[in-house]
């Protein structure tokens, strides 16, 4: 069949019927833009969505939520968490708080690139204990987790297994290099969250920076081909979707539709959670979609 865009809204669609997407933003810090810059604004906007996020800068932090009770939203909360594998450890604190980690920075690799090691210069340390997010009962009916925390996300994933059994989808950010000392990079984190049962669903267009001294073009952040670091997407692995409860089902189709438009997993996953329910929704989504008349070719999945 041939790609469509969509053109409706699949919470629309199931209305009463479609389920609240919890969500958890670990590294939830405004740029400026806030909510809109996150990949899950498209839950927020439509109604559908609880936040609960973690960072452990206060007075980013303070920001959110002062952000979040002037807008007079109930669906957002921000904790001062360092979430990670519970143990006490140094948090460093950059001259840009976006940069800020629980790894020092690999000051000498940086300083091999334009704009980066002066985006990452260390101006203080502070001893805190970091929180498994297992050990975080707020956070147990969590569906969708997004971690952009400076090279800690494996260790935040490693103090989350019981969780990663509900959460259906993984967003988050991954290094190609060692930008900071120690830290684990994408290949480790990808061979975690596949022996948790997920798959690598969209890796968008990795960020780098040119090795100094050359520059491509006016912008001094631009690349040549060194990637450093990305963005990348996970979600239950598809070829056991028949493993999932429905519920599960439905919030993949849910957030494969609304946040990263794949229509065609949602369709997978709704024609798997029709196989289990009789709910009928796998043909009305892809006739929708599509304006297909007659009979539809369901997937080969026996």
């Amino acid at each position: 069949m041939s790609q469509t865009p969509p053109v409706l809204s699949l919470a629309e669609l199931l209305g009463k019927a479609c389920p609240t997407i919890t969500i958890i933003d670990a590294g939830a810090m405004d740029l400026g833009h806030a909510t809109e810059g996150n990949e899950h604004a498209p839950l927020l906007k439509r109604k559908i969505a609880k936040v609960i996020g973690f960072e452990p800068v206060n007075a980013e932090c303070d920001k959110l939520n002062a952000k979040v009770a002037a807008s007079g939203s109930k669906a957002e909360v921000y904790l001062p968490y360092a979430v990670g594998d519970g143990s006490r450890r140094k948090f460093h604190i950059c001259n840009h708080a976006m940069t800020s980690s629980l790894y020092e920075p690999n000051t000498k690799l940086l300083k091999l690139f334009q704009n980066l090691e002066e985006l990452v210069r260390v101006v203080k340390t502070e001893e805190m204990d970091t929180k498994r997010l297992d050990d975080l009962p707020e956070v147990a009916e969590t569906d969708y987790l997004k971690l952009d925390i400076q090279g800690a996300e494996l260790d935040v994933l490693r103090g989350a297994t019981n969780l990663l059994k509900r959460v259906v989808v993984v967003n988050t950010e991954v290094e190609f290099v060692p930008l900071y000392k120690d830290q684990p990079l994408f290949a480790d984190v990808d061979t975690f969250l596949r022996s948790q049962g997920f798959v690598l669903h969209s890796l968008p267009a990795c960020v780098g920076r040119a090795f100094k001294p050359m520059q491509n073009g006016r912008s001094v952040n631009a690349p040549f081909r060194q990637s450093l670091w990305a963005q990348v997407t996970y979600v239950k692995d598809f070829t056991r979707f028949h493993e999932l409860e429905p519920e599960q089902l439905l919030r993949i189709a849910v957030i494969m539709h609304e946040v990263y438009l794949s229509v065609d997993l949602a369709s997978l996953a709704l024609y798997h959670y029709d196989r289990k329910t009789k709910k009928g929704l796998w043909e009305v989504y892809v006739r929708r979609l599509t304006g297909a008349k007659g009979e539809l070719k369901p997937p080969d999945i026996d």
